[in-house]
Parts: C-alpha cells; sequence; structure tokens
C-alpha cells in the first residue's frame, strides 16, 4: 500500500516554486487549505497564478497572499469581499480573468477530465467572450471554453485516509473535489486523517489516486465570511 502523507504544511509546499500555477480549494471562507496558505505565507513564493472561486477576504485566506503582492494573476469568479482584490485589478497591478461561476467550475472539470475544451451558453454577447470562438448549436449560440490544470491543487477535507482517499463536508465540497483531479500534483490537508480501510468506500468523494500528498492540519479558524445576526 502506497502512503502518501506528509508531516505538516511546509513539507507538503516545500517544492512549490515562483511563478507556479495553485488551484486553491474552497468557496467564500468554507474549505480553504489554511494551513497550505500559511506555509505558502511563511516560504514567501512569488508570481503566482491562482485558480480560485474567490480571493478570500483582505485578512484571511488567499486575501493575503494579494496582500503581501505574492500573485501576479487570479482566474476567479467571484471578488466582493476582498477590498485589496478590487484596488489592485483597478489600478491594473494585478492579471485577472474573471470567469462565471460555472463555466469556471466545468473548465476545472474539464482539465481533469482531460477534455481540452467545450462549448457554453454562458456569457455569449459579453466581454466574456471577447476573442473566444462561437458555434450555433441547435440554433443557439455558444463559446468555446478551454480546460483548466494547474502545476499544483492544494484542497482542504474533513477527513481522509494515508492512501489519499478524501470526504468532504458540506460547502467544501463546491470545489475541492474538482480541483483535486486537476493538479499536476494535488496536495490534500485534512481535520482527520485516518488509516487505509478506515472510510466507508461508498462514502469518499475523491479516490486517492487523484492524490500526491496528504497531511492531517491543525489550528483551523473556520472564518465566516459575512457575519448576518438579528436583533
Amino acid at each position: 500500500m502506497i502512503h502518501k502523507t506528509v508531516k505538516n504544511a511546509e513539507e507538503a509546499v516545500a517544492d512549490i516554486p515562483n511563478g507556479a500555477t495553485l488551484m486553491m480549494g474552497g468557496f467564500g471562507l468554507s474549505g480553504i487549505p489554511e494551513n497550505c496558505i500559511s506555509a505558502l505565507l511563511r516560504k514567501d513564493v512569488r508570481d503566482l497564478t491562482i485558480v480560485s472561486n474567490n480571493a478570500g477576504v483582505d485578512e484571511f485566506g488567499i486575501g493575503l497572499f494579494l496582500k503581501k503582492r505574492m500573485v501576479k494573476k487570479m482566474i476567479s469568479s467571484y471578488v466582493g469581499e476582498n477590498d485589496e482584490f478590487e484596488r489592485q485589478l483597478l489600478s491594473g497591478e494585478l492579471d485577472v480573468e474573471l470567469v462565471p461561476q460555472g463555466t469556471l467550475a466545468e473548465r476545472i472539470r474539464a482539465g481533469g477530465a482531460g477534455i481540452p475544451a467545450f462549448f457554453t451558453p454562458a456569457g455569449v454577447g459579453t466581454e466574456v467572450a471577447e476573442g473566444k470562438e462561437t458555434r450555433e448549436f441547435n440554433g443557439k449560440l455558444y463559446l468555446m471554453e478551454t480546460a483548466l490544470t494547474a502545476d499544483f491543487a492544494l484542497v482542504k477535507a474533513w477527513k481522509g485516509d494515508t492512501a489519499g482517499n478524501l470526504i468532504f463536508k458540506g460547502t467544501a465540497r463546491n470545489f475541492n473535489p474538482m480541483m483535486a483531479t486537476a493538479g499536476k500534483i494535488t496536495i490534500a490537508e485534512v481535520e482527520e486523517l485516518v488509516p487505509v480501510g478506515s472510510l466507508d468506500p461508498n462514502a469518499i468523494h475523491t479516490p486517492g489516486i487523484y492524490v500526491q500528498r496528504i497531511f492531517q492540519g491543525e489550528k483551523y479558524e473556520k472564518r465566516i465570511e459575512q457575519r448576518t445576526v438579528t436583533a
């Protein structure tokens, strides 16, 4: 049996170089790889291209990368919670490719499945369509979108085993599973790491074949992106 465990986040991200393309799992602040983010901040890599649904908030998640000027390009669908992201975008300091959320998910899924491109109606007739091929199917126009892959995919799961099989919980399933398939090297941090055979095979969301490194994270903050209360 192949064991893919590494000691901690520092060991897991040690070979991520300047200029790497990273997929960062999570939806808002749910299911983000907090330990890997902290390790990369300490490593101080630069010129990163990051594929992520959003960019965290100013003082947490990927927002800390932006604050430290570690990112040269973001491929994202939602940027509304991050003032620094907005500032760098409007000032031209950051290269940003905004992608409709469903299209982003499908581009990542296609990358993991080995599908180089696909057609979608999302974005036809908008700025999203500029420079892209369009084709008519059954009387309707569609855009051709290309797949996304990454040098490294950093994902966070609720539970995993030493062979890299992963189970996600709740909102963390939105982008993490598909990103795990689309990285040349996938690094998974989990809240609970168990021996092989401990997980119900029917409950596994991501098979270990897609995961190269796994470790048990610690001190998860699980912050709330927008706290709403009633009087």
